[in-house]
């Protein structure tokens, strides 16, 4: 079992990693996290290579992570909310999936052939509004080949109880082990 962990939290010890860290205890098989803040990815820069070419021209970490989206098995979104939508950096590892979106689109494929699990982790202090943050991470997901998603658990009013103290999220946190724990 295979599990990609996309981290877009800025905070190496906040409630977003906190949360991470929690769900990694419950995980079967190897993990692997990309934190969004600390590693060499750009964002797509609309050069349209994947148009007609697999692949992207931007040579960076990333392409390790495509080579980890082919061969996972749950692929999990973990992002603090700003302005009621995932972090900047998260968005800019996202926007490099748009060589699996203009695979599918413009070249008719099918750029990843095994399905995957997916699940979205959503930390905030402010409003509690997640549609828009979870229609994002949900649209991320899809283009990875995760249909089979889990609901969101989320984490609101961090500014006053920390996320790991939110039996809430806890619970969810559990369940969405559980849930890519099981085969199927």
């Amino acid at each position: 079992m295979k599990t990609l962990i996309l981290n877009g939290s800025p905070r190496e010890q906040g409630d977003t990693i906190a949360l991470i860290e929690k769900i990694i205890q419950g995980l079967q098989g190897e993990y692997h996290i990309v934190n969004a803040y600390r590693c060499n990815i750009s964002p797509c820069i609309d050069c349209r290579y994947c148009w007609k070419i697999d692949g992207c021209l931007i040579n960076d970490e990333m392409q390790e992570i495509y080579s980890y989206i082919q061969d996972c098995d749950n692929i999990l979104i973990a992002s603090p909310i700003y302005f009621s939508e995932l972090t900047g950096k998260l968005l800019d590892v996202g926007s490099r999936l748009q060589r699996y979106f203009c695979a599918t689109y413009f070249r008719g494929e099918m750029p990843i052939k095994k399905t995957k699990k997916g699940a979205v982790i959503l930390v905030g202090g402010g409003d509690g509004r997640i549609d828009k943050a979870y229609e994002t991470a949900c649209t991320l997901l899809h283009h990875m080949n995760c249909y089979n998603i889990y609901d969101v658990v989320c984490s609101h009013n961090t500014n006053v109880v920390s996320a790991i103290q939110n039996q809430q999220a806890l619970e969810g946190i559990d369940r969405i082990a559980v849930f890519f724990n099981t085969e199927g």
